[in-house]
């Protein structure tokens, strides 16, 4: 009996035979299935927003480094502004790149990995806002005295408007202008940011009354509760506001980063309604007794103009005596006066004579005139004529000068401008996506092409 033989060629397997493309899409879709929530520690690195408006970083820790995602129509509703060397906790679901064979986080809400996290993050804001000289006392205004209109920027239904308009009422009531906005949350920060701008680009003597003051205010709570007025975009615009600004915000030892750039800080909402007014019975006495004090200086000032008013008189002499000197005098000047008019009349007449008898005839000046301007005339044509020429050798000269500079010169020599779909030419290697369509011009004319990996 013959030996059995069998080459591996003949041999068949039972495993499947899958393409790249199928194997990585079943990848894909296993993590979107087995990972479709998760909750993800670590420090965030390379952060870019992409001109997309898609962010991407690394979210790191000691031992490995995850991709994350984060799409444009999520990043604004974010709760923290993604930083490099953040501490973060992100929250998602996993995916994969399948033209890379990449795993990746695609993030829908990012927080804070703890109060520490957050100090320190703070700190190093406030540090690089005030070496920008956000914070420096010669930037703060005085407050005013009595202002006419006062503009508020807090939530319209919390307590906060109740007792600033409440205390304002007591000490000296005001037009107020409230500016409603979210005080937490997304969005509160460009509400706030929003409405302080808004308060100073008003005119003037617009329709709308421009506020002497503003209040930015809301109440007491934790550090994440007012983390709106610690955002880069509310201190700034804080700090630029041409309008004296009161920052309340929390209640005393609460402190935020709009506190530094506000011109002043109170302690609570009731205290900035305090600060921005006078108390009106107080002032009203104030009034009373300056004007009290007026009368009875201008009372004092009187009995003295007349204590020296009659002093003076009594040492007057005859007042007839005084008039009949200065008579005397008067006439002695006006004789001599006479005297020196009629002197010098006949010297100006004479004057007149001799200077007449010097005089040009008009027929001979007139004759000088145009010789002289015959010659000017000639010295203007010729000026003119050089200028004409010198300008049209340095127009030639620019012209062969720019087309050597222009790039159709530069596409001669044999070289080619690649540019993208939006038209813009592309000049970094790392800018050119593959599989991205792509136009190229040339000498004598454009084709277009498809980017490969290499």
């Amino acid at each position: 009996m013959g030996k059995e033989t069998s080459s591996p060629a003949a041999a068949k397997s039972n495993v499947p035979e899958l393409t790249v493309s199928e194997l990585s899409f079943s990848l894909k879709r296993t993590l979107e299935e087995t990972y479709s929530r998760v909750r993800v520690r670590g420090e965030l690195g390379r952060v870019k927003v992409h001109t997309s408006g898609h962010m991407y970083a690394d979210l790191k820790d000691t031992d490995a480094c995850l991709n994350v995602i984060c799409w444009k129509t999520s990043l604004p509703k974010l709760s923290v502004k993604p930083e490099e060397g953040l501490e973060v906790v992100c929250t998602g679901r996993v995916s994969s790149y399948p033209a890379r064979s990449n795993y990746q986080l695609i993030i829908e809400s990012m927080e804070l990995a703890g109060a520490g996290a957050l100090l320190k993050m703070l700190e190093e804001r406030r540090k690089k806002l005030a070496a920008e000289g956000l914070f420096d006392a010669d930037r703060k205004k005085k407050l005013p005295f009595l202002p006419n209109v006062i503009g508020v920027i807090t939530s319209p239904t919390g307590a906060v408007i109740r007792d600033i308009m409440h205390r304002l009422d007591d000490r000296f009531p005001r037009h107020v202008l409230l500016w409603p906005v979210l005080v937490q949350g997304p969005g509160a920060a460009e509400q706030i940011a929003a409405a302080v701008k808004g308060f100073d680009a008003l005119a003037a003597e617009g329709k709308i009354p421009r506020p002497d003051v503003l209040i930015v205010a809301r109440g007491g709570g934790s550090l994440e509760d007012l983390m709106a007025f610690n955002e880069e975009a509310v201190v700034r615009a804080a700090a630029a506001c041409r309008i004296p600004l009161i920052s309340a915000v929390g209640h005393e030892t609460d402190t935020t980063l709009i506190d530094h750039a506000a011109d002043v800080r109170a302690p609570t909402p009731t205290a900035a309604a305090e600060m921005a007014v006078p108390v009106r019975l107080e002032l009203l006495g104030w009034l009373s007794d300056a004007n009290r004090r007026l009368g009875a200086g201008a009372l004092r000032l009187l009995s003295d103009l007349r204590n020296r008013l009659e002093a003076f008189a009594a040492r007057l002499g005859d007042p007839q005596r005084l008039l009949e000197m200065q008579s005397q005098r008067l006439d002695h000047v006006i004789h001599k006066l006479d005297s020196a008019f009629r002197r010098g009349l006949d010297q100006k007449i004479s004057l007149a004579g001799r200077l007449g008898a010097q005089l040009r005839q008009p027929s001979e000046r007139v004759r000088a005139a145009e010789q002289d301007l015959k010659y000017q005339a000639e010295a203007l044509r010729r000026g003119v004529d050089k200028l004409v020429r010198d300008a049209e050798t340095h127009l030639r000269h620019e012209t062969k000068l720019l087309k050597s500079y222009s790039y159709e010169h530069v596409l001669a020599r044999g070289y080619v401008v690649v540019r993208g779909e939006n038209g813009a030419a592309v000049t970094d290697a790392a800018k050119a996506r593959t599989g991205e369509n792509v136009q190229l011009e040339f000498r004598d004319g454009r084709r277009r092409a498809v980017i490969g990996d290499h």
